[in-house]
């Protein structure tokens, strides 16, 4: 017959909630999603808001791109419209 002893079972204590190690992991994880997002978000801006400058500034090229579905006039034009516009504020710095 066996017998048991009472120090053969394992103690067990509370545990605090300010003992658990925290996880960093998970909050790296959220704060770089939330970085691309805001990126992302900053570059849609940027792009949309040199796509409204070049509609104003040069219907023409516009509406011909949209007529005749060919976006390289129009990409060419929204790229010259990013650059002056980065060029102008590095000469104002």
């Amino acid at each position: 017959m066996a017998t048991w002893y009472a120090d053969s079972f394992p103690r067990f204590t509370a545990v605090d909630t300010s003992d658990l190690a925290t996880d960093r992991d998970a909050d790296t994880g959220l704060g770089r999603v939330a970085s691309v997002a805001g990126l992302v978000a900053a570059l849609a801006a940027v792009v949309a808001g040199a796509t409204i400058w070049l509609m104003l500034t040069d219907p023409v090229t516009v509406a011909t791109a949209v007529d005749e579905g060919e976006i390289s006039p129009l990409v060419r034009q929204l790229a010259q419209v990013l650059y002056n516009a980065v060029a102008g504020l590095l000469d104002y710095l």
